[in-house]
């Protein structure tokens, strides 16, 4: 019994040191969450306001899905908010001004997405010029576009069908009127894909000798996690169901977590950020890689320029403003490092939680921007300051 607590023990500690950044920001942002609940005595995880929360930070968490990837390969891209501007003006030309269908508009943004980002890829990865100056490059130019393009002018109103994209609700098919239930349903299901998927993996990793955690504990995370998965659906359908957009972010952090996790691409994207001489010898085209991440991140800042246009109902000459710094704060803040090769999709998504939280509590207790600002530039600072703080000490 006495060997059994012990290894339970190990187990949790080895966990705990090899995921401490990680597990380390979701008890911040759950703190984060409760400290902003008291001081608006219960306002920030009303229904309304949780649903807001989904729809104001939808665009800077699709923009931290690929930032994340762009640092762990060692580089940054500081020209995203301007490459959202960009892809957002000429959104609104298509649709408002030349009536393209709105889906096939949203098909020709993605595709200059990526062709702005194999521009930008091209230079960086065949041309060796750093990130760092071919982004900045990038700002001013999509910038500069921007305001060419809309001639100082918001243009709008989109169509309707595109606003859905970022305003619409999944609707009930079950007819719900107080609540929505669609919204308990995919809850319930979600929850009984996730204990599916836990205790294969459990079992999978215990057939192979490796360390799990005990079984109470193992029974309670299950537990603790089934819950708030419930209460968060419960709470959207008290107001009007799941958002169309959380199931494209949904969708996005599903698949790139995939991709990163569990194949080739995502191995070899980690190995030119841990090493890139050392991945180059051992076979992995670095300049590929890095081209395809920045093709990517140009698609994902098409995507959020639209998703903000969508939003906006609008497309505006300072759309996209700091949207990078939001992104690039929101993967540090995650636990992406510094120095590249490490970061994970789920935590640049918590990060860019935490931002969004932090922005909409200290908003709701009528904190100035100025204020605002300055926290957030703290809270960066002693994130980095962490993983610096980390590396150290393993070495």
């Amino acid at each position: 019994m006495h060997d059994q607590y012990q290894g339970g023990t190990i187990v949790i500690r080895e966990l705990l040191h090899n995921n401490l950044r990680q597990y380390g920001m979701v008890a911040a942002l759950l703190l984060i969450m409760l400290l902003f609940q008291i001081l608006t005595a219960g306002t920030l995880l009303k229904p309304l306001n949780i649903t807001n929360l989904i729809l104001q930070n939808s665009y800077i968490l699709v923009l931290a899905v690929g930032m994340v990837i762009v640092i762990i390969t060692g580089h940054i891209d500081l020209s995203v908010g301007s490459i959202a501007a960009f892809i957002g003006a000429i959104s609104a030309i298509l649709m408002v001004q030349l009536h393209v269908h709105p889906f096939l508009a949203v098909i020709l943004c993605l595709a200059l997405g990526a062709l702005i980002g194999a521009w930008q890829g091209f230079w960086v990865a065949y041309v060796k010029i750093p990130a760092f100056i071919v982004t900045l490059a990038g700002m001013l130019l999509f910038r500069g576009l921007t305001l060419v393009a809309l001639e100082g002018q918001s243009i709008a109103p989109f169509p309707n069908a595109f606003q859905q994209m970022s305003s619409g609700f999944i609707p009930d098919f079950f007819g719900g009127e107080s609540l929505h239930i669609f919204s308990l349903v995919i809850g319930a299901l979600l929850s009984l894909i996730f204990i599916y998927r836990e205790v294969k993996n459990r079992n999978k990793r215990m057939k192979y000798d490796y360390n799990v955690l005990p079984q109470k504990l193992f029974i309670a995370k299950i537990i603790a996690l089934v819950a708030v998965i419930n209460v968060f659906t419960y709470i959207l359908a008290s107001y009007k169901g799941i958002p169309n957009i959380l199931v494209i972010l949904f969708v996005l952090i599903a698949a790139y977590t995939f991709v990163m996790n569990k194949t080739v691409i995502g191995r070899h994207i980690y190995a030119v950020g841990g090493n890139a001489k050392a991945a180059g010898l051992s076979g992995v085209n670095t300049k590929r890689v890095t081209f395809w991440v920045f093709v990517n991140m140009g698609v994902l800042s098409a995507l959020s320029g639209m998703i903000f246009a969508a939003r906006l109902d609008a497309a505006t000459p300072k759309a996209g403003t700091l949207f990078e710094l939001d992104a690039i704060a929101a993967s540090f803040i995650g636990g992406a490092s510094a120095y590249g090769g490490i970061g994970t999709v789920t935590g640049a998504v918590v990060g860019g939680l935490v931002m969004g939280v932090m922005n909409n509590g200290m908003s709701i207790i009528g904190l100035g921007i100025d204020w605002q600002q300055a926290i957030k530039g703290l809270v960066l600072l002693l994130a980095v300051a962490f993983d610096i703080f980390n590396k150290n000490r393993s070495s």
